[in-house]
Order: structure tokens, then sequence, then C-alpha cells
């Protein structure tokens, strides 16, 4: 069952087999590395806000194996604003490539850093509202940041494949990321909010892909309803 909200897209009261799609999911997508904006902890970089938040601006349209090497050469050493601060935007360019963009990239560290310290003490802002001031940093950036760098709940990050996979399932029936962030904290049990994001990503690169899922080993299949796949591995 589901009721047409007054924004005009179908939302469905509750998911069904929720507890058992996320069992499934969290079992077949343990073989694959998270990427590094997601994970708890790390040996080459210590995970704090600032980190979270420079990684995630540098896996913007990048390849997550580009981002992590990038993220590690850039922050191993320089991971407090402090520290960026002092680095020229050539310095930083040759840190960082080739992840994409990387001179638009390099530039907006930079002011970010100086905002942060000019701003807010040095210390990333623990506030939603107040990350989205930051320039260059968008729903799903500020999210990433309140869940996996401030360790917050009632956030959900959501990119290409958390936004394609639950309108895929039948979830939902939504245009844009906002809707789906929006809608998913009307149906999606609060207790799986904080593991939503790096499943559905690990979900969706590996075995949900855009074109051509790979649905004959896909561990939840039976519980998907295949919205709009017209081609399938």
């Amino acid at each position: 069952m589901g009721i047409l909200t007054n924004t005009g897209f179908l939302m469905t009261q509750s998911i069904e087999h929720i507890d058992e799609i996320f069992r499934l999911l969290k079992k077949e997508l343990e073989q694959y590395r998270l990427p590094i904006v997601s994970r708890a902890e790390g040996k080459e970089i210590i995970h704090t806000p600032f980190t979270t938040l420079i990684s995630c601006i540098l896996s913007l349209r990048t390849k997550d194996e580009v981002t992590e090497l990038a993220s590690i050469r850039l922050l191993k050493k320089y991971n407090t604003p402090e520290k960026l601060i002092q680095l020229s935007e050539e310095k930083i360019q040759s840190l960082i490539y080739p992840v994409g963009f990387y001179r638009t990239k390099a530039k907006r560290i930079k002011e970010i850093s100086k905002t942060i310290l000019d701003n807010y003490s040095g210390e990333v802002p623990k506030n939603f509202d107040e990350l989205l001031k930051l320039k260059g940093v968008g729903r799903k950036t500020a999210n990433i940041v309140m869940v996996y760098g401030h360790k917050e709940q009632g956030f959900i990050p959501v990119d290409v494949h958390c936004h394609r996979i639950p309108n895929r399932l039948g979830w939902i029936k939504t245009e844009n990321p906002e809707q789906t962030e929006n809608t998913l904290k009307k149906i999606l049990p609060e207790k799986y909010w904080g593991d939503f994001n790096h499943l559905f990503v690990l979900f969706g690169k590996t075995i949900c892909v855009p074109v051509s899922p790979f649905c004959s080993r896909c561990p939840i299949q039976q519980h998907c309803k295949q919205i709009a796949v017209t081609k399938n591995r």
C-alpha cells in the first residue's frame, strides 16, 4: 500500500521485510572495502569531522580508489584547517591530482579551511545548516559529515545510488535525492539510517548498478520490484 503525499510522489507507509533486507545486504557487502569517507577509522588518516569533510569533497565525481590515495597524500600530514591553510593551491593540486576537478577542489579546500578558522574557531560545524553555508558543501556532503564525521544520528546521506535503488526496489517514487532523503526519513526505521548510505553506495557500485544490474546475484532480488529495469544480468 502507498499514499500520495502533498509533494506529488508516492510513498509507501512501511517497507516490507526491511530487517531481512538489511541483514542480507550486510552479509553480501562485507567482502567489499568501504569508501574512505564512511570508514569508522583508518590506519593512514586520523578520522575527524574535518578529514571526513575534505575526503568527501575530493570524492565528488571521482573513483573511490583515486579518492582514497589523494586523501592519504593530503591528509596524512595536513589534517587540520590550520595546517592546510599554509599550503598553496598549487601544492594542494599536486597532492590531490588526479581527482576530478582537482584545481577547483584545491581552491575550495583552501576557502573552506579559512572559513572554518575565521568563523568556527577551527572546528567543523556540528550543525547541518551551518555546514551548508560552507562554499561547495551540499546536502549529501553535509549529511556525510554529520553521520561519519560527527557520529550524529538523525541524518541520511543520499547520493545517486541511494536515490536510484529505493526507487528501483519500489519503496518510493521520487524525482531527486532531496525528495528521497525526506521520504526515507518517514518510512525507513531510524536504526538503519546510519548504515543506509554506505550499504547502498556499495550495493549500487557492485551489484545494483545503474544500467543492466546483476539481478542474478542480488541477495535481495526476491524483495525487489525492479522498477524501470529493462535489462539485467
